[in-house]
């Protein structure tokens, strides 16, 4: 085949599945995040302190934890697309059922069990990407997907908001943003039994030439990289890069969901504005770094540069979380600053996940990838508990923002450190 057509082949590939998949998480971040503006009503109706609201926020990863290695072996061995439908159908139901809870008990078992539902899901679709893009479009294409979490929170808080306003059959807004958000979940979760197709030689969309030219291509790039990195998928698990970007990404999520889970809130005391209003300057972080995740994306896979931009990105968020509590600052430069951050943030994301995917391939990178993203839900547990705490008994909200930011800085060291000594084409 021609440069021409290998370009068509990757196009048809694109357009045929990103748009889908970043469609499924976008939904599953509306469902894990929606919580945060949930909380504008819910905390006070149901009386719940910060520390509880931030236990039951970060306990989502609790039983995150417990599925992601096992997922993505099954995306590997098994089939994307069952296990993808499995996911979406029992995280809508538990996340419906959300909208009903009546005290702490309930609130902290429901989210553990839509953290167990989901479980898989993104490192899933991470490994599920590897069986149709080369590692050249790695970064872009991670990029295009996650692109669905700004998205998500630039279209979902608004809609969010808004339903917060209606009090229908007795129960309040929140509980309707719970209940009307999870049901899409359930139907996609149907309808990704027949749209999505496990590997390119069951792709009946793509001609014969196309399927058989991409399949070589991707076995090409899995034998060179299991030649260069060796390796069972117990070592694997074991190797040092592996372990710090587990530690990295472990430390970023501590940052980023402490910020995402309770932004709202902030916002809310800090400016004194509405849940309308509140709702809405919420999404414009996220607008900024829907730009900057495919920005950086395209940018790091012409440049060769993936590590350098997830170790900037990482660091420059954490400051800027930092600097978010800054005294006398106002509103107005508050909300810039967050804008700032996030768009570092969402520029380091899509080009971390490049990274283990070129150190190793098969089984051996699916179960990294699960491993990095296993452990990386501990930091989703700590992050949002951590600003609980910290804000009713060390200070206040500066202290939380101080912490977040350290670990975000501490996540692009280990992203640094992670590159000792590879070649510069495996960097």
């Amino acid at each position: 085949m021609s440069d021409l057509r290998h370009t068509a082949t990757r196009r048809r590939v694109a357009k045929r599945l990103l748009p889908y998949l970043c469609l499924l998480y976008f939904i599953a971040y509306l469902d894990r995040t929606n919580i945060g503006i949930a909380s504008l009503q819910m905390t006070r109706e149901l009386g719940f302190s910060n520390e509880v609201y931030g236990f039951g926020a970060g306990i989502f990863f609790a039983g995150y934890f417990l599925l992601e290695i096992p997922g993505t072996l099954l995306v590997e061995r098994w089939s994307a697309r069952k296990w993808i439908s499995r996911i979406m159908i029992s995280w809508g139901l538990v996340a419906v059922l959300t909208g009903f809870i009546r005290n702490a008990t309930e609130f902290y078992w429901l989210r553990f069990l839509l953290g167990l539902a989901e479980a898989g899901f993104f490192p899933g679709v991470l490994v599920y990407l590897t069986h149709w893009f080369l590692a050249e479009d790695r970064a872009r294409t991670n990029a295009m997907f996650v692109v669905a979490i700004p998205l998500a929170t630039v279209l979902g808080s608004p809609i969010s908001g808004w339903l917060l306003q209606f009090h229908w059959l007795g129960l309040a807004g929140w509980r309707w943003l719970l209940i009307l958000e999870g049901i899409p979940a359930i139907i996609l979760g149907i309808v990704t039994m027949w749209f999505l197709t496990d590997k390119p030689a069951q792709a009946t969309w793509l001609p014969a030439e196309e399927r058989e030219w991409l399949e070589a291509e991707l076995g090409r790039e899995r034998a060179a990289v299991t030649t260069q990195h060796k390796g069972s998928v117990l070592k694997a698990l074991g190797n040092w890069r592996i372990l710090s970007l587990t530690g990295a990404y472990t430390l970023l999520l501590t940052g980023s969901y402490g910020v995402t889970f309770w932004l709202p809130k902030f916002l809310s005391q800090f400016s004194g504005y509405s849940n309308t209003t509140v709702s809405l300057l919420v999404a414009l972080p996220y607008f900024a770094a829907a730009v900057a995740a495919l920005t950086a994306g395209f940018l790091a896979d012409q440049r060769g540069n993936q590590r350098l931009f997830a170790m900037c990105g990482m660091s420059m968020a954490g400051c800027l979380w930092a600097a978010s509590q800054t005294p006398g600052i106002g509103v107005a430069m508050t909300i810039v600053v967050f804008m700032c951050s996030q768009a570092a943030y969402m520029s380091a994301f899509p080009n971390f996940w490049a990274l283990p995917t070129k150190m190793l391939s098969g089984e051996a990178a699916a179960a990294s990838v699960g491993l990095i993203s296993s452990f990386g839900s501990f930091g989703g547990f700590v992050g949002p508990y951590a600003v609980g705490y910290l804000s009713s008994h060390a200070g206040g909200y500066p202290a939380a923002f101080l912490f977040l930011g350290g670990c975000a800085v501490a996540a692009g060291g280990l992203v640094w450190v992670s590159g000792w000594g590879l070649k510069a084409k495996h960097a």
